[in-house]
């Protein structure tokens, strides 16, 4: 949906994908190793989004397009991002977890936070 929406705008388009504090938590107590850690689910999480934008446009990427790494927990990443977005498109799980909820809490503190429209969209979302 995002790589439909960017163009119509004429903007660039950004992947975020965030890491948050409880993925690594379990290294905080071997600071030697942290750093290394660190590194590596850095570019684990940029491998990993990078390989779902290629799925996602099937050789069609636009070259404008970028996919960024950012550490914290991804609700307040997204909404500080949002100061300096067109908009927000966020995918949502829906139709499971706690008590079948449509959205998700990053979801949900998104559309209310965010300095920019969201678009939340669902993997079953049948999209023009």
């Amino acid at each position: 949906m995002a790589g439909r929406v960017a163009p119509v705008f004429g903007v660039p388009l950004e992947v975020i994908t965030c890491i948050g504090m409880s993925d690594y938590y379990l290294t905080s107590r071997f600071e030697q190793e942290l750093t290394k850690f660190t590194s590596e689910l850095e570019e684990t999480a940029r491998r990993m989004a990078e390989e779902a934008v290629d799925r996602a446009f099937a050789g069609n990427r636009p070259a404008d397009l970028t996919v960024t790494v950012k550490f914290g927990e991804p609700a307040k990443v997204l909404v500080e991002e949002s100061n300096d977005a067109l908009m927000l498109i966020i995918g949502r799980h829906g139709g499971g977890g706690f008590l079948g909820q449509a959205i998700g809490s990053v979801s949900s503190a998104c559309a209310a936070h965010a300095h920019c429209p969201v678009l939340l969209v669902g993997a079953d979302d049948v999209l023009p």
